[in-house]
Parts: structure tokens; sequence; C-alpha cells
């Protein structure tokens, strides 16, 4: 593994460790391309689309980028630094603060759906709750869809992130449909490092043996909220045993999409 796109920063709340830090500790590692990918703030949409201390404040943006720009140059002989931003796809409020982010000079985005609308009033429900509902099922994997198809994302992470407990047989049936659509697509999906070490309820391994069966391309994701993740090198060892072991196909850099 050479290559992560999947990197926060202290700036979104509950990260630690230093831009620079992050990158000498990713190139000890024999890393040679390390996309940041904060969580990206939300303008004055906050706090209807936000979760506090959860996204980078508004006011932290200019800095997020001013620092990262001068450590690109600085390391260019060492690491090739790309900058953008994790972010959900919110179809009232996504055009709007695309242009933004465009503005700001964002290089990439991944889309990591936190969120997703449920209920007459579409109220944002957490991705993470358990749900046994199956139409929360299948909101998440339509803001999926929508985020793909705008054309802006260039993967999707932690893409079973979705804590759905109820009939297995549904989960499977929207899984499969969802994954042989991203297949279609040609959009990648993310093998979550962080939720794998730290034993969250993702990745799951219900979820990949599809994606496994499908053919989808899988790149692992860092998801690093320190440094020190880079230092794991027996952590990551596993991880990649893992998804060889689900028979997934793995692609060790992903084509950057502009915003």
């Amino acid at each position: 593994m050479t290559a992560n796109y999947h990197t926060h920063t202290s700036r979104c709340g509950h990260a630690s460790g230093s831009d620079r830090e992050y990158i000498e500790a990713a190139i000890k590692a024999g890393f040679k391309c390390l996309g940041f990918s904060d969580h990206t703030p939300m303008l004055a949409f906050e706090p209807d689309y936000g979760i506090q201390g959860y996204r980078m404040p508004v006011e932290a943006a200019s800095d997020y980028f001013s620092s990262l720009r001068k450590l690109k140059e600085e390391y260019k002989n060492d690491i090739s630094i790309y900058i953008g931003f994790e972010a959900e796809y919110y179809k009232n409020v996504f055009e709007r603060y695309i242009q933004w982010q465009h503005e700001l000079g964002c290089e990439f985005l991944i889309q990591g759906q936190h969120q997703y609308p449920a209920g007459e009033n579409e109220e944002l429900l957490y991705s993470g709750s358990p749900t046994k509902e199956p139409e929360h099922l299948r909101s998440y994997f339509d803001m999926l869809r929508l985020g793909q198809k705008s054309g802006k994302f260039s993967y999707i992470a932690h893409p079973d992130v979705i804590n759905f407990v109820g009939d297995e047989k549904i989960y499977c049936s929207e899984v499969r449909r969802f994954c042989e659509e991203m297949k279609e697509a040609g959009m990648p999906l993310e093998y979550n490092l962080l939720g794998f070490s730290t034993k969250r309820h993702y990745p799951t391994d219900r979820f990949f043996k599809i994606a496994a069966e499908v053919g989808n391309k899988v790149v692992i994701g860092c998801d690093a909220h320190s440094p020190q993740v880079f230092e794991d090198a027996e952590g990551l060892k596993r991880c990649i045993e893992k998804t060889e072991s689900l028979g997934l196909e793995i692609v060790s850099q992903v084509e950057l999409i502009p915003v």
C-alpha cells in the first residue's frame, strides 16, 4: 500500500497531530501519495447539515489549504500530496458548497455519507445508528448513488457504514444492486482501516463478500485521525490480509476527480 486518500487533521475536532506530522509519518511508512480529506465545512447551512464537533469550521478552511499547499511544495520530492474533503451528498445544498470548494482550490472529494434523509420531513439520521427500516437502508444507498452521478466524488468512503440490523435478505438484495451499479459506473469502494482496527460495525464481511462476488474495485482507506496510524505496520498488514481473504479486487491508486 503506497497511497492513502483518507486523512483528517485536527481541524475537524476529533483528530490529533499536525499536518507535518501526518506527512512525515506517511513518508516514513513508505507512502508515495497522501490525500488529505478532512470533513468538509458546511458554510451557512450548519447546523442543519452539521454535526457539532465533527466538521472543520468554515473559518479553518483557508488555513487548511494554505498550510497543506506549503507542505506540498516542501515535500514534493518525497511524496505527492493532494488536498480535498470528505463530504456528504445533500441534494438541497450540494451545488452551492461544491462551488465554494472549487473556489478554495479543492483537488478531490471522497463521499462519506454520515447522515441520510428519512421520513416525511426528511429528517437527517446518523448512518451509524442501528436501524431495521428498509426505507432507511434504501435512502442511504440513494444518497451514495446521487453522489456518484454528480461526477464530483473520486470514491465512496466506508460504503457499509449504514448500520442495518433488519431483514438480512433485504440487506443483501440492496447491497448487491448497489454494488452492481457502482461497478458499472467504475466507482471504487473503500475498505476502511479505522473501522477494521477499532472493531466498529464496519467494514463488514456481509457487504464486502457481495462486493467481491460482483467484482467491485476496492481501495483501502486509512481514515487517519492521528499520524500514528501510519506507524502501525502490523495493523495495516492485517487489514490487507483480510481484504485478500475476501477475494476483493484492491486498487492501489485512485484517479482523482477535480472539483
